[in-house]
């Protein structure tokens, strides 16, 4: 059955809800919100990757995660992942715990690649050319999904050949990363194209969904298209609204 991943941006600068849980009281409140209303997983980021938002430091990242993350992992030991692109905060994170590593830009980083495996860490797999998430926004689109098809794949052949065995990798194919409108909207079907990895869609309020997508019906037909192809996942910020999907 499908899981929802709920998302906590303690970002002031996110697209949907930058500075709503910037405080470590508000933060844990609306994961606790999350959990209750049916996340199996919640997702903390601490730095938003909308185009045109600023880049942060590791030192910068960490600092606003790392006392709202030591809480979490006890609250919910084995159901937060850490949704950074930084080696050295995926290392500090897994010094903490068990946590799951959430990299966008797919562990190009030969460092972060190192440190999840040396971990023994669970992982999620973006699609990204490149390490850096705003110039993705700025060069050329990909319109092609077995581009994309073959990257993950190639990834996930190096990581196991490092020794991170099979079942730690979770695809997502990215979108909103680099793509056109077109292959955004194909990449919700993603799931069918590798059966044999689980697969997490992130859509969630995109703008390749439209001028209604911060409604709720908009996304949850985003969201049936993810399911019926297979997704193991779905990234999103209205947990409670996307439950009924579940059923």
């Amino acid at each position: 059955m499908v899981q929802l991943v709920g998302i906590l941006n303690v970002t002031p600068d996110s697209f949907s809800d930058g500075g709503h849980f910037m405080e470590p009281g508000a933060a844990l409140e609306h994961a606790a919100q999350l959990f209750a209303d049916g996340a199996a997983l919640v997702d903390i980021g601490a730095e938003s990757t909308r185009p045109g938002a600023a880049p942060l430091t590791p030192d910068q990242e960490w600092q606003r995660l790392e006392s709202i993350l030591k809480e979490l992992v006890k609250l919910y030991p084995g159901k937060i992942s850490v949704d950074t692109y930084h080696a050295q905060t995926a290392e500090k994170a897994l010094s903490i715990s068990d946590v799951i590593i959430n990299d966008i830009t797919g562990l190009n980083d030969p460092a972060m690649a190192e440190t999840v495996v040396r971990h023994d860490a669970h992982c999620i797999v973006g699609h990204m050319r490149g390490t850096d998430p705003q110039a993705v926004h700025r060069g050329e689109l990909i319109d092609d999904i077995q581009i994309v098809v073959a990257d993950l794949l190639a990834k996930t052949g190096l990581l196991q050949e490092k020794g991170l065995p099979k079942s730690k990798i979770i695809l997502d194919p990215g979108i909103g990363f680099g793509k056109t409108e077109r292959l955004n909207r194909e990449l919700l079907e993603f799931a069918q194209y590798i059966p044999d990895y689980p697969v997490m869609v992130g859509y969630s309020r995109k703008r390749f969904l439209g001028d209604k997508r911060m409604e709720l019906a908009t996304n949850l037909e985003a969201g049936r298209v993810a399911i019926d192809s297979g997704a193991a996942y779905l990234r999103v910020h209205d947990v409670a609204g996307h439950k009924q999907l579940l059923y």
